[in-house]
């Protein structure tokens, strides 16, 4: 037995795919990637982060667990909006590299017989 689509998706924008150049995600009918070269600050983030967006107006998205605010003409037609953000990515969203473990000698004490 297949199960038939009841109806349209009513997610108002949702992400449908993730690659390591950057995000393709829907807000209503219209599928746009989001590249990590022009919005670096979504580079470092988890997929979780990137899923939870949210449409608060028609013409705005905003990612609450990044703080992070968009216009979708911004998306749409980047090449009105000159001005890409030179903010370094979030270095605390990535994995730490081991530190050398410092073995410290213990020091010996010498035990005075009588």
């Amino acid at each position: 037995m297949k199960s038939a689509m009841l109806g349209r998706s009513i997610s108002q924008v949702e992400v449908t795919n993730v690659s390591p150049h950057g995000f393709w995600r829907f807000v209503g009918e219209q599928e746009l990637f989001v590249s990590f070269k022009d919005f670096p600050w979504f580079k470092d983030a988890s997929i979780r982060q990137l899923s939870n967006v949210e449409l608060p107006s028609e013409h705005h998205l905003y990612w609450p667990d990044l703080d992070i605010d968009l216009a979708v003409e911004s998306l749409t037609h980047p090449e009105r909006y000159p001005l890409i953000s030179q903010a370094p990515p979030n270095k605390g969203l990535q994995p730490t590299k081991a530190r050398p473990r410092v073995v410290k000698k213990r020091q010996t004490r010498s035990r005075l017989r009588g």
